[in-house]
């Protein structure tokens, strides 16, 4: 049986083929389309699964999406009638949700098909329910509590439920407009950075300031006593106006949320080009302590409602490594799992588990980290492409490969690295990732200069061997999908410069050979060379979406002043 899972007509599409209960494909339609967060119908994503699965759309027997028109129909009828939400909010609801009831037409329509011919069953799961899927049901847990926080989908911010048996029962839920994720996006948006996704940079910012404005924040959001809650209407623009957003071309905007009574509060919204201000740090500080202040509120009341333990945690707000990286320490929960794609495009899988095993009832597949979902490539199809472009190039057998790339790094090169199958998700986990000595410190300015161009306050992040973690960390966790934040040990923070925060953290990754073989052996010949078990990863792209294919690698390698190509064995070097 082959389940086909889909988020659409939403930021970060993405799909998933399931065969049974395994996972054999899955990527997001920006990694083909080449243009960030991409929303739509994602096409090109089902085609390349359909692809690698070797199947038709015709034979595929289930697809679930994770969308559901129905879900909560009467409160967003009563809502929109009693806020008097404005007419051209609720025409773009409205549309979005025809599209996503027509969906199957447009899908055969787009594949040469009609309606008719395709066999599959419609499963359409609800936003959070698949982001709760997407994490319970490849977690390593039997039993656990299940947090589900982001802006907005079919009608709720936050889900809550717990799982047992390999069954999902929901507990309560958040209701649009209240949401912590669009609490986020505002404060953002007043920070200067407008576009879609740029929660991170706020993320980034925090540590360089004090939370010294937190007692204007906070009457942004109260805290109810029932473990959930509200956001002040004063301050918001969706209350009245909803959310305006839209995808011309793929790309998907969202428009202005905060109001003038938030000016009024904070003062002045910053300009895209203005220079940050102490104020302005001190500001996203505080916006920060007050997002972990409301999720380490929910999880607590949800640990006390349910007697758990173990958590797990998606949404676009389980993004923020951060206050994953507190999150056990500042509750009663013992261990937290977030999956490699808690956003938006994780739901595709979510949307097929929830089919699997919430409503059919089929077992769950051995726990495993799986993050490597997307497209491959041999040596051959790489030195084929190569040769297309006259490119000059020297392949290595794996014993003079690892050698000489970790020589490479100890001499301070700057290397693309790309191996294997992409990574699902936003983080580049050793597969597609640019990587630098960590020691060096001038290596942040030294990426930035030469490739990333991006902020000077935005950290880098390290991937350690897992069974180095205790000699330079403070907490010792499985952290394969660079998930959580955590600090550095002080003795160790000067000997690796490049990878530690301001504040003295580091958004880790920890390797384990079992995971990715190839990566941890880089890691590992890196460390005999230097005595560092930590690599600086970050992303392999420059303001776009991470690279797919060779052709994208090389292309990145060549606009930019990267020393080293590494693809699977073959070398570009300059």
């Amino acid at each position: 049986m082959y389940t086909l899972g889909l988020n659409a007509y939403h930021g970060d599409s993405s799909a998933c083929i399931f065969h049974h209960n395994e996972l054999l494909v899955a990527t997001e339609e920006e990694r083909i389309r080449r243009i960030k967060h991409w929303a739509g119908l994602p096409t090109e994503a089902v085609k390349f699964c359909l692809e690698e699965a070797g199947i038709t759309l015709a034979e595929v027997d289930v697809i679930a999406i994770s969308r559901d028109p129905q879900a909560k129909f009467w409160e967003k009828v009563w809502y929109t009638l009693r806020k008097g939400v404005k007419l051209r909010s609720i025409v773009d609801r409205a549309k979005n949700s025809l599209n996503v009831g027509a969906f199957k037409k447009e899908l055969a329509e787009a594949f040469g098909y009609q309606e008719s011919d395709l066999k599959a069953r419609i499963v359409y799961a609800e936003h959070h329910r698949s982001h709760l899927a997407s994490a319970y049901f490849v977690s390593p847990f039997e039993e656990a509590a299940l947090l589900s926080i982001d802006g907005m989908g079919d009608f709720s911010s936050t889900m809550r439920g717990y799982a047992k048996n390999g069954k999902i029962e929901i507990i309560d839920s958040v209701s649009y407009p209240h949401s912590l994720g669009i609490f986020y996006t505002t404060l953002t948006q007043w920070l200067g950075f407008p576009h879609y996704g740029d929660e991170y940079k706020v993320m980034g910012l925090a540590p360089y300031g004090q939370a010294s404005e937190l007692d204007k924040v906070a009457q942004l959001i109260h805290l109810k006593d029932n473990g959930l809650f509200e956001l002040n209407p004063r301050f918001f623009r969706h209350f009245k106006e909803g959310v305006n957003m839209d995808w011309q071309g793929g790309s998907p905007h969202v428009g202005t949320l905060y109001t003038e009574a938030l000016c009024a509060l904070l003062g002045p919204v910053r300009s895209q080009d203005e220079p940050l201000s102490d104020y302005h740090r001190n500001v996203a500080t505080s916006v920060q302590r007050l997002a972990e202040k409301v999720i380490f509120h929910l999880a607590e009341d949800l640990q006390r409602k349910t007697g758990q333990k173990n958590l797990c945690l998606a949404g676009g707000v389980a993004q923020n490594s951060v206050a994953n990286g507190k999150l056990v320490a500042h509750t009663s929960f013992e261990k937290l799992f977030v999956p490699p794609a808690g956003h938006d495009a994780g739901t595709s899988i979510g949307a097929a588990l929830y089919a699997l095993h919430q409503v059919d009832n089929q077992p769950r597949a051995p726990f495993r980290h799986q993050a490597y979902t997307g497209a491959c490539f041999s040596n051959e199809q790489i030195e084929a492409y190569l040769q297309s472009r006259g490119i000059s190039y020297q392949r290595y057998t794996d014993e003079e490969l690892f050698p000489r790339v970790a020589e490479a790094l100890h001499q301070g090169a700057v290397i693309g690295w790309f191996q294997g199958r992409a990574e699902f998700g936003p983080r580049a986990l050793g597969n597609r990732s640019i990587i630098v000595d960590p020691s060096r410190p001038d290596a942040k300015d030294l990426l930035n200069s030469k490739i990333k161009r991006r902020e000077s306050f935005r950290p880098f992040a390290p991937s350690i061997l897992k069974e180095a973690v205790l000699d330079y960390f403070e907490q010792d966790d499985d952290v394969p999908f660079m998930e959580k934040v955590f600090l550095i040990r002080p003795e160790k923070r000067a000997s690796i410069p490049a990878v530690t925060h301001v504040d003295g953290t580091g958004r880790l990754q920890t390797v384990e050979e079992r995971d990715n073989p190839r990566y941890h052996r880089l890691i590992k010949t890196f460390a005999e060379k230097s005595g560092v078990p930590i690599l600086l990863n970050t992303s392999f792209n420059e303001n776009e979406p991470i690279v797919n294919t060779p052709e994208h690698a090389l292309e990145c390698f060549l606009r930019t002043q990267m020393d080293m190509l590494v693809l699977e064995n073959v070398v570009v070097s300059r």
